[in-house]
């Protein structure tokens, strides 16, 4: 089958467009703007029933399996997780170790494929924005043929990454990109083609990356991760 590396590229595509101020796809020539998320406002919306970015019905229309939701509610959607009761960055592994040995692999044949599927959609039940299962779902859905569904789940990779993107340009602290798990500042600079080579913390809550270019030079992108350390501050409170 093929690599994940052709998701990755394609992805990296549509970032590069997005960097380059390109339309949103399917967006009405809509621009892309970077915006940092009022996530105060976004907490409000998602609670408020009256509202379209009340987090039950976002969901349920995320899970329908179209290609109809745009920027401000996959904004509303990734950010919003935050604050529902199941939100929990630090989730454990969901698989035996057999599973994972398979799912971690790049390469898979057809049959198996039809377990990294069974194994990714459990995954993405438990955790809807496990994007590293995401990404290994839909290529295993494009070599079992079932490209329609692949182009669904790929429209969800692309608007997720997307709406990180959006938070931010990377390039400062003020700017920094906002994620809601640690492992997305991985995904979003593999989608960009570059390579994570040093990582740093640095108080009150951030993080720097230092990845290298496909041209062997390198560049710094700076993450936020301030609501990630609260919950895990809250689940994992220090003792005294």
């Amino acid at each position: 089958m093929k690599h994940l590396r052709t998701l990755i590229i394609a992805a990296a595509a549509l970032l590069t467009a997005i960097a380059a101020g390109a339309s949103q796809p399917g967006a009405n020539e809509t621009k892309f703007t970077t915006e940092t998320p009022d996530l105060e406002a976004i907490q409000k919306a998602t609670y408020d029933r009256h509202s379209p970015y009340y987090y039950p019905r976002l969901m349920k229309e995320y899970m329908r399996n179209d290609t109809l939701m745009k920027l401000d509610k996959f904004r509303h959607l990734y950010f919003g997780y935050m604050f529902q009761e199941d939100y929990n960055p630090y989730r454990p592994k969901a698989f035996e170790p057999a599973a994972e040995n398979l799912i971690n692999r790049r390469e898979w044949t057809r049959g198996e494929c039809d377990s990294v599927i069974k194994y990714s959609e459990k995954a993405l039940e438990n955790n809807p924005f496990d994007l590293r299962h995401m990404m290994n779902l839909i290529s295993a859905l494009k070599t079992k043929g079932k490209r329609n569904l692949a182009k669904i789940w790929q429209y969800k990779l692309d608007y997720i990454l997307m709406a990180i993107v959006s938070s931010g340009t990377g390039a400062d602290e003020e700017n920094s990109w906002i994620v809601i798990s640690p492992e997305h500042e991985y995904v979003l600079l593999n989608a960009m083609g570059l390579v994570a080579e040093k990582h740093l913390f640095f108080e009150p809550f951030y993080e720097l990356i230092t990845a290298r270019k496909p041209d062997g030079s390198t560049a710094t992108y700076y993450f936020n991760i301030a609501t990630i350390l609260e919950e895990y501050y809250r689940k994992y409170p220090v003792e005294e």
